[in-house]
């Protein structure tokens, strides 16, 4: 057996396992947001991050990486292993058709293993769904966690999809209203600001210790 694993988040810049092959390619019918909640990571319970997920959109495609993970059963258990705890903020595992540039039409692969969230605010406590542009940026800019600032992710989203020549109009303006929150003076993006919410009324709970995350 081979297992292909697509990336269209954090996976890009830092996928963390072994793997064989990879090759920069598109998905059909789905979009990039940041409607997905990191609680323990980028983020808190209290104040949690906004990081990517896929959205089914009927006429949208998502560039990233699809990484080949060769080399018999065991292999691919430590691969899955390694990606069922990184991915623990995702509730379902789907299987999609792979297109590399060039060809939109055959697909370089098919059977390929995507983590995405699902869109539902009560079944999915993780779900956090859209919001305004200005209410995401302030939520980004002023999130952090263990490892690291919510912006910071954002960023290097925005980057790794530069250096893979498929930029993201929507990732690119998300991070532009970041630069415009944090250029603003502390107190007005801080203060006593209460934590920023989705439209529907989550309640997160922390991952159970010994958790391994990610860099997301």
């Amino acid at each position: 057996m081979v297992l292909w694993v697509f990336g269209y988040g954090s996976l890009i810049w830092n996928p963390g396992f072994d793997f064989d092959e990879k090759i920069l390619g598109f998905v059909k019918g789905y979009k990039r947001t940041f409607n997905l909640a990191c609680i323990d990571h980028r983020g808190t319970p209290e104040h949690p991050a906004r990081t990517c997920t896929l959205e089914s959109d009927e006429e949208a495609i998502c560039w990233g990486i699809a990484y080949c993970v060769k080399g018999g059963l065991k292999k691919e258990q430590e691969a899955m292993k390694y990606l069922e705890t990184r991915e623990c903020e995702y509730d379902q595992k789907i299987s999609v058709d792979f297109y590399k540039e060039g060809d939109s039409l055959k697909p370089a692969v098919t059977g390929v293993l995507v983590f995405v969230s699902t869109p539902d605010p009560v079944g999915n406590k993780y779900y956090l769904g859209p919001a305004p542009l200005e209410d995401m940026a302030r939520q980004i800019a002023t999130a952090n966690g263990p490892n690291g600032n919510n912006r910071d992710y954002l960023f290097s989203m925005e980057k790794a999809l530069s250096n893979i020549c498929h930029e993201d109009d929507s990732i690119i303006e998300l991070a532009n209203e970041v630069r415009k929150v944090l250029s603003r003076p502390k107190e007005k993006i801080t203060g006593s600001d209460s934590p920023l919410k989705s439209h529907a009324l989550v309640h997160l709970s922390a991952l159970p210790e010994g958790t391994v995350v990610d860099s997301r």
